[in-house]
């Protein structure tokens, strides 16, 4: 019999070392703008995460097209990131530039509506299913504005969210589930209030949701339909409907957050799967790399929502809305990537790349007798280092393994290739083709060579 085998920390440690010397010695224009950048820039960057996501020296970036990015020192990067999702489309995408750029030029926004943004709530209401839509400046915005419109329609506080979620950097949602069933704040500066009126539940467990919404205190229930911020979960079979029904029972409304999911097949996975939740949320700015992010509504919510929107002079309504949201540029960006990038063909492209590239891995993990399972949906996938899929967040979280996956992501660095965050796994952009597939999986194979024991 073969044994399986594991990781081995002493190589793994190797590895990191001789590859953190190539990286520093690839990224030398780098280190000197991040010198003098972080005297103006805590961390040498202009928005935290930009250094927070990676355990090295930021890199600084010149330009993108299609599939990949360059950094000042000339080298080349395969995406497999795409900017946490908000890249999708592509680097350059010809369409969503010539869109974009004539907003610009015939004016970036007016504080009013524009004739297309009747095309995209349309085609939106066509594709998801719900009919009517607002716009945000991201998908945190958006759960922010369905959270008060939920409160204001039940007159209720609580939110319930599932463990291991990340649904935007609202108070309400940086929250985590305590080890007696409570929650509490999950980062410094929020609101210890807000953990007060937030419910964090495992996910796939109805009973214990339904314990909670028994008491008639949860005015909305906010998740994505497969959990995609620590790597994969999906639900049970049946857990959507049943949640549904309870829900309706208790009258707690449900928000689907697409953010990340809307990307993985045409429509979503509410129209994939057939959902039917009261709201759903998108964002990323549907992988335009422009910021926005859109909410719809069914056709109560929206009733009420009319009747109750706030109103600059006269009654006051529902605090939803805000200066640059729904701007021209936005919705010329979201018209352009859901008609000419956000296709059926599109879609259909990206999952049999996603099946290629789960199937290399999994063939990687089986040559090498590694006891592993892939994570895999659509043009999404990550690496399960158990023999059974997670069915919870915890479960999901014993994958992310940091001194792992940095390793893995330095190396990939070094052979051109940007890997995914943590708490994700590589995705295909609507630019990847099958030779980007091949190298990737190429590459990973090459890096568990190094790091597993013999």
């Amino acid at each position: 019999m073969i044994s399986q085998r594991k990781i081995d920390r002493n190589r793994l440690a190797a590895v990191w070392e001789k590859e953190k010397v190539i990286f520093t010695e690839r990224t030398v224009k780098s280190a000197c703008i991040g010198k003098r950048a972080s005297n103006s820039l805590p961390n040498g960057v202009p928005m935290t995460w930009m250094a927070g996501l990676y355990r090295w020296q930021p890199i600084y970036i010149t330009h993108g097209k299609g599939e990949s990015f360059y950094d000042v020192d000339g080298n080349k990067y395969i995406d497999f990131n795409l900017c946490d999702l908000s890249m999708t489309a592509g680097y350059g995408n010809e369409s969503i530039a010539l869109a974009v750029s004539n907003a610009v030029k015939k004016g970036a926004h007016f504080l009013l509506p524009t004739q297309e943004v009747v095309d995209v709530s349309e085609e939106l209401a066509h594709r998801v299913g719900l009919p009517h839509w607002q716009f945000t400046l991201s998908a945190s915005g958006a759960n922010v504005e369905v959270l008060r419109i939920a409160r204001a329609m039940t007159n209720r506080e609580k939110l319930v969210l599932f463990e291991g979620h990340y649904n935007g950097h609202f108070d309400e949602a940086l929250v985590m589930r305590r080890g007696d069933g409570g929650t509490q704040c999950d980062l410094m500066g929020t609101s210890k209030s807000s953990s007060t009126n937030s419910i964090v539940l495992p996910f796939n467990d109805l009973a214990t949701l339904e314990l909670t919404l028994s008491k008639r205190e949860t005015a909305l229930i906010i998740a994505e339909p497969m959990m995609t911020n620590c790597n994969l979960v999906k639900p049970d079979h049946g857990f959507w409907s049943a949640v549904e029904r309870m829900a309706k029972r208790y009258g707690t409304l449900v928000c689907y957050d697409e953010a990340h999911s809307f990307q993985f097949a045409f429509g979503g996975l509410v129209r994939t799967w057939n959902l039917n939740g009261d709201f759903v949320v998108l964002g990323k700015g549907l992988g335009t790399g422009v910021s926005f992010g859109l909410y719809g509504m069914a056709d109560h919510v929206a009733h009420f929502f009319k009747r109750h929107s706030d109103i600059d002079v006269g009654p006051k309504g529902i605090a939803t809305g805000g200066t640059t949201y729904g701007s021209n540029i936005a919705v010329s960006a979201a018209k352009a990537a859901l008609f000419e990038v956000l296709t059926p063909a599109g879609y259909e492209r990206t999952q049999a790349l996603g099946a290629r590239l789960s199937d290399g891995l999994r063939a990687a993990f089986a040559e090498r007798c590694l006891p592993w399972c892939v994570m895999h949906y659509g043009p999404r996938v990550g690496y399960c280092l158990k023999d059974t899929l997670p069915r919870t967040g915890p479960q999901a979280w014993e994958s992310i393994d940091v001194e792992f996956i940095d390793t893995r992501r330095l190396f990939m660095a070094n052979r051109g290739l940007w890997d995914a965050v943590a708490s994700a796994g590589p995705q295909v952009s609507f630019a990847h083709n099958q030779t980007h597939i091949d190298l990737y999986v190429s590459q990973a194979s090459s890096f568990l060579d190094l790091v597993m024991d013999v």
